[in-house]
């Protein structure tokens, strides 16, 4: 199996020694920590410090992705009227 070397910043690198546990390496911890499955709950509060020009941008992202969805189910029915 072969290695890669990857450049992290320090604060990163910092939390990868704190939870890292005695008798693992980088290698497992990594692989540990993106098979760890986690709650929605972990999530919540995350992005309260988010200032409102970010905030609204992303909700802005999220409204447009639903009308583009909202337009293709149309269509879809639309279509599917059409081959009946």
């Amino acid at each position: 199996m072969g290695t890669k070397t990857i450049n992290i910043m320090d604060d990163v690198y910092d939390s990868l020694i704190i939870l890292k546990a005695p008798d693992e390496s980088f290698s497992d911890e990594i692989r540990r920590l993106i098979k760890q499955k986690s709650s929605i709950m972990n999530f919540a509060g995350a992005w309260k410090d988010m200032p409102d020009k970010e905030y609204q941008k992303i909700k802005k992202s999220i409204m447009d992705l639903r009308k583009d969805r909202s337009r293709l189910d149309l269509i879809h029915k639309k279509m599917s009227r059409v081959e009946d």
